[in-house]
Formats: C-alpha cells, sequence, structure tokens
C-alpha cells in the first residue's frame, strides 16, 4: 500500500537536507566563486592555500558550475537513496531520474549567475523583486534568499516526480 503524501514528505525532506549539504559543505571554494564567471564579467581567484590569482572567463565558469550541480545532484541521489531505503520507500527509477534531472538542470540554471544576464536576476528584476535580488545590506543578501526558494521550489516539484509509482516496502 503507497501512502503518497508520507512518501513525499520523506522524500522532500530528504532531498532537502542534501540539498543544504550538496551546496554547503560539498561545493567547494573554486566553484562557488567561479561559477558564475563569463568572458565579459571574468572572476579573478585566489587559491586560499597558495595565494596564487587565476582569472577565469565563460567555459572554466560553466566548468565550475556544472561541477557543483554534478556534486550537488549525487550528494541529493546519495542520501535520498539511504534515505528512502533506511524508511522502506521504494522509488521507482525512472521516476527518481526525473527528479535528480529536474534537480540537476533547474539548479544549473540558477546557479549561473553571469551578472545582468542570469536566469535568477532577470526573473527578479521582470517580476519586481532586482532591487531585492541586489540587496546585500542589513545583513541580508537577497540573491541568495531568491536562489534559496527557487531550489526549495523546483525540489518540492522532483519530490513530487519521484513519488511517482513509488512504494512501501
Amino acid at each position: 500500500m503507497t501512502h503518497r503524501p508520507a512518501v513525499f514528505a520523506a522524500l522532500l525532506g530528504l532531498t532537502r537536507a542534501a540539498s543544504a549539504v550538496g551546496d554547503f559543505w560539498v561545493q567547494d571554494d573554486f566553484c562557488a566563486r567561479v561559477k558564475g564567471a563569463s568572458d565579459d564579467h571574468p572572476v579573478t581567484y585566489e587559491d586560499p592555500a597558495t595565494k596564487e590569482k587565476t582569472t577565469h572567463g565563460t567555459a572554466d565558469g560553466r566548468k565550475a558550475c556544472l561541477k557543483h550541480v554534478l556534486t550537488y545532484t549525487a550528494t541529493q541521489a546519495i542520501v535520498a537513496g539511504v534515505g528512502a531505503r533506511a524508511l522502506g520507500i521504494k522509488v521507482h527509477p525512472a521516476a527518481a531520474a526525473a527528479a535528480l534531472a529536474i534537480s540537476f538542470t533547474t539548479h544549473y540554471a540558477a546557479d549561473r549567475r553571469v551578472p545582468g544576464k542570469g536566469l535568477l536576476e532577470k526573473i527578479a528584476t521582470k517580476t519586481g523583486k532586482g532591487g531585492f535580488y541586489k540587496l546585500a545590506d542589513f545583513g541580508m543578501n537577497g540573491a541568495f534568499h531568491l536562489d534559496s526558494a527557487w531550489h526549495h521550489g523546483w525540489e518540492t516539484v522532483a519530490a513530487v516526480a519521484a513519488t511517482t509509482k513509488a512504494t512501501t516496502r
């Protein structure tokens, strides 16, 4: 017997926790700083160990974002897979793949934050949230909060997709 709302809640909780781990603990400093780099807006990265400075453009920004999103999605897959097994939830492989694909593509789209060209900045500007997106004062960072809200929303969609044909053991 499937209890889809309970399965949804469990999978959402697992992927939400994994998202935080993937974004803040697994992502390395290089990816975090370089993933929005472009040829028009290069990023100079200083290696914390060697103090060597390197400058990065579009190709490196895309690679850094891809590496981050791959490790982020792998973290979600591992946590959700182990957690679901521990909770006695059997997720259909196609549904799991669809959920991870949703997470992967929407995360990459949001995290490729090229100044003036990034998806979240464009959406924020078109919806009247451009000022909030650029807010970096009073202990707030608008881009960070809008990014988090974007990810939470898509993780919810992914959790719904993951419950398709899910069963309890």
